[in-house]
């Protein structure tokens, strides 16, 4: 697989969707994106929109291009994630892989895992890593019973039986539950950032506890780019994800 290595050193990944601005703006921390990227840059992947790569991959840093837009003015379909690219004009642009996103429950479900199906396809045979960023949140959400996962094990499951080499989806609240997540695919599993106004700690220990139920790592974006200090905020994560510290470790280490 191209590039998977780099994107996912010993199958672990702290990665950085900066992306956030096509669907809102302004948005703290997103004003400058060049000194943004080069001061996360350590980050294992920085995931954007195909302009934003075509811009600033020859900065030196791993981009994921994200193929999936809606914006906060598309009213009762803001929640449908529509593809606006494709695999090989992402990898012509600079990207090494490419991310798709699919709402779970939402009613527009059926067409977006239509195109994760179409991306996954290509990218198959362009040999090509993607990421499923799968949410289980829409309106017609049907959580079995006795998910203690909330349905996030079953986003996982979709995004790995549909072609996926790395899924991010949301942290279900416990170690125990999260084992869940994690032991249902032979893919990492990235954990979303959660509710925003986390303090640093509370964030640091979500991502402590993921990988001590098998999480393969992070997909974080507001939680490091609006934080005061973006690069120790990777720093932090880089040292609880690729070096197995604590959250009193991972803040010593970068200084928070």
């Amino acid at each position: 697989m191209r590039d998977i290595e780099s994107l996912l050193p010993d199958g672990k990944g702290v990665w950085i969707p900066i992306d956030h601005g096509v669907s809102d703006y302004p948005i703290k921390g997103l004003e400058n994106l060049e000194d943004l990227i080069q001061s996360i840059s350590h980050a294992d992947v920085i995931v954007a929109q195909k302009g934003v790569i075509s811009r600033y991959s020859s900065l030196g840093v791993n981009m994921v291009a994200h193929l999936s837009v809606s914006t906060r003015h598309a009213g009762s379909r803001s929640s449908d994630k529509i593809l606006v690219g494709s695999v090989e004009e992402s990898l012509s642009r600079g990207a090494k892989g490419v991310s798709v996103q699919v709402n779970m429950g939402s009613p527009d479900e059926p067409e977006m895992i239509e195109r994760l199906g179409m991306i996954t396809q290509d990218a198959h045979h362009l040999d090509c890593p993607v990421l499923g960023m799968i949410y289980p949140r829409g309106e017609n959400l049907d959580i079995m019973d006795g998910d203690t996962t909330s349905a996030a094990a079953h986003a996982a499951r979709l995004a790995f039986e549909l072609g996926c080499d790395v899924v991010k989806t949301k942290w279900t609240g416990s170690i125990d539950s999260f084992k869940r997540v994690t032991a249902a695919v032979p893919i990492p599993v990235l954990i979303a950032g959660g509710p925003a106004g986390s303090s640093t700690e509370e964030t640091l220990t979500t991502v402590f506890q993921a990988m001590q139920a098998g999480g393969g790592g992070v997909c974080m974006g507001r939680q490091v780019f609006s934080h005061e200090s973006p690069s120790k905020m990777v720093t932090a994560l880089r040292a609880i994800v690729h070096e197995g510290a604590d959250v009193k470790q991972a803040m010593e280490i970068a200084g928070l």
